[in-house]
């Protein structure tokens, strides 16, 4: 039996990478999904991911939206709602990567990335969970990484981002506990994806020493925490981080 039968599923930063096989396996699990993406250079990417979801006999609907921005995001979840009626869960997946030593980075550097990658789960759990509240039913799921624990030089910036979105959830997971809303935390290591392909070899090989089982990750091998933890057979998770990472760091 499918784990995610009926359910409706809006998915941040669904174009590429962890996103998209999210947004893939919820189909195949018998969700329809919101693929959100976030400029015309993904759209095409986004039309792709779409396809596959069709293909797995669900709907798809895709929606542009930068989701750092308050006007943008609140536009996108009242679309979905118009469309779908409900959200049962909420992927805050969006983020973005990029390094610089603290005494070398430009301020702005800074603030986008809290903005994209911390400001963003903020602003769509606070259009969506009102709706959750009326139905007394929903499920958020928080990309954070593995980084949240270990740190990384030249990464103060996503660390930082990383670590206090676990941080919210756990807070969240508390204040929506008694109203059936779950709330918890992929930590996935590094992944083969996208928001590595500014890493040099150099830096991936070091990563990839570090792991015991010598790999990096496959996105097909992080899609199944984000499968458990959308499926209502799992409702006793509150306010955990799990973290498929090859044993790079223990939690």
């Amino acid at each position: 039996m499918k784990k995610l039968t009926r359910k409706i599923a809006l998915i941040t930063g669904a174009s590429t990478g962890i996103g998209a096989g999210v947004a893939i396996a919820y189909a195949r699990e018998g969700a329809d999904v919101v693929i959100n993406y976030p400029d015309k250079a993904q759209e095409k990417n986004a039309k792709a991911v779409a396809s596959a979801v069709r293909k797995a006999g669900r709907q798809a609907m895709l929606v542009q939206a930068d989701v750092s921005q308050d006007a943008a995001v609140k536009r996108m979840v009242n679309a979905v709602l118009k469309k779908f009626g409900r959200i049962d869960i909420l992927v805050n997946n969006a983020g973005i990567a990029g390094g610089a030593m603290v005494e070398d980075m430009p301020v702005d550097m800074w603030d986008r990335m809290i903005a994209v990658n911390l400001r963003s789960v903020f602003l769509c759990t606070h259009y969506v969970l009102p709706h959750m509240y009326k139905r007394n039913y929903g499920k958020i799921i928080n990309t954070a990484s593995q980084l949240a624990y270990a740190g990384s030089p030249g990464m103060s910036h996503y660390c930082a981002a990383k670590g206090a979105m676990i941080s919210f959830s756990r807070s969240l997971a508390k204040e929506v506990g008694a109203r059936n809303i779950n709330v918890n935390c992929v930590a996935p290591g590094a992944t083969v994806t996208p928001i590595l392909d500014n890493v040099t070899k150099e830096h991936l090989s070091a990563i990839q020493a570090g792991i015991p089982r010598g790999k990096l990750g496959e996105v097909d091998q992080i899609v199944p925490s984000y499968v458990f933890l959308a499926a209502d057979e799992n409702n006793h998770y509150v306010g955990q981080t799990i973290s498929p990472n090859g044993g790079d760091v223990f939690l």
